[in-house]
């Protein structure tokens, strides 16, 4: 494999401690020879924020473009809550996004044999589970202007918006996935009642007829997938909808697989039309959880499925993202658990512990 550089933004809370779990299995990578990955770090978040007066330090961002992926550990926290919203750490957050235009959000829910009976859900509804959520991640409400505060008229302001261009482009990776797995993918909207809604339906019903051949495509209204989330959730391949549904509906579909602890994500840019290169940015969908930071009480799980996936992804390493994965496995299947994840019969460890299981199983 090819030398990869990997810039890695701890963040805040337990980012701190689950990027210390990355590093620790990419070391154990890069001496088994699996991988050849340098490893780079910038500050991002309220740690940025702290120290330089930005979430988004220049330096952390051209450092962001640089590199081949960047994984993140995640930001926030009860401390920033008072600063102003564009320098909050989750500003920061928005802002790599849209520097990256990693506009498709990939958000797998499998569900590890070992973990069916975690699920808040019968065990039968979840055993097998694997679904993937396509999440447009760079446009819609989060983005859309105007926004903010209207004095003169008492109310606040966001506007959901989005372009046919920007429909189509992240139906196109979704597309792709579903044509790799199983051949059927629901886009889900709120045709009903949203103008974008509407629009959304008919730029992918449109893009179906012409690039969806072997594609098994359904329609379903975003509060109606969320239903049917925790009704039936192995009738569901790939998902794909906008910003703002698939920060929910992603959120409600990771804990069907036993805990947000164990979700990760995978966020694509187009590929450049000469190198071919997607900029990506990888990262846990948990948040800091600033209740345990500092504790080693953090799931590394999720930051470590993350690392897989940029290995897949972005550094054309499918062998060490499966010797990775099966890693993690294996450690769950011993019942070798952080305490978010465990039952009566687990070994409970810490953070630092879990990542030692799992190096282990490498």
């Amino acid at each position: 494999m090819t030398n990869n550089t990997l810039l890695l933004l701890p963040g805040d809370g337990i980012g701190q401690e689950i990027a210390r779990a990355a590093t620790q299995v990419i070391d154990a990578l890069n001496q088994s020879q699996r991988t050849a990955i340098e490893v780079r770090t910038a500050d991002f978040g309220g740690t940025a924020y702290d120290r330089t007066g930005s979430p988004l330090p220049p330096a952390t961002l051209d450092a962001a473009m640089d590199a081949d992926a960047v994984l993140m550990g995640a930001v926030g926290g009860p401390q920033w809550d008072d600063v102003p919203r564009a320098l909050r750490p989750e500003a920061g957050l928005l802002g790599l996004r849209k520097a990256m235009d990693v506009f498709a959000n990939l958000r797998p829910a499998v569900c590890f044999p070992a973990l069916a009976a975690s699920s808040s859900l019968k065990q039968e509804l979840v055993e097998g589970l694997d679904l993937m959520i396509v999440r447009e991640l760079t446009a819609g409400v989060y983005f859309g202007t105007p926004r903010g505060h209207d004095p003169e008229n008492n109310r606040v302001i966001d506007t959901q918006s989005y372009t046919q261009a920007e429909i189509e482009r992240v139906a196109r990776v979704a597309f792709d996935l579903a044509r790799a797995r199983g051949g059927k993918l629901h886009s889900v909207e709120k045709a009903n009642v949203m103008e974008t809604g509407a629009f959304w339906r008919k730029v992918v019903t449109d893009l179906h007829a012409k690039e969806g051949a072997g594609i098994e495509l359904h329609h379903m209204y975003a509060d109606n997938c969320a239903m049917q989330l925790v009704r039936a959730p192995k009738q569901f391949d790939v998902i794909v909808t906008d910003n703002l549904f698939g920060d929910l509906l992603s959120d409600c579909a990771a804990m069907l697989t036993g805990s947000l602890g164990m979700l990760p994500s995978a966020s694509l840019s187009s590929p450049d039309p000469t190198t071919g290169r997607r900029r990506a940015l990888y990262e846990p969908v948990h948040g800091s959880a600033p209740d345990i930071a500092g504790q080693d009480k953090a799931n590394p799980c999720a930051m470590l499925a993350s690392l897989s996936m940029a290995l897949r992804y972005s550094f054309a390493g499918a062998d060490a993202a499966d010797v990775l994965d099966g890693a993690i496995a294996r450690v769950l299947a011993d019942n070798v658990r952080t305490q978010d994840i465990a039952n009566d019969a687990s070994t409970v460890v810490g953070c630092t512990a879990m990542t030692q299981h799992i190096i282990a199983q490498l």
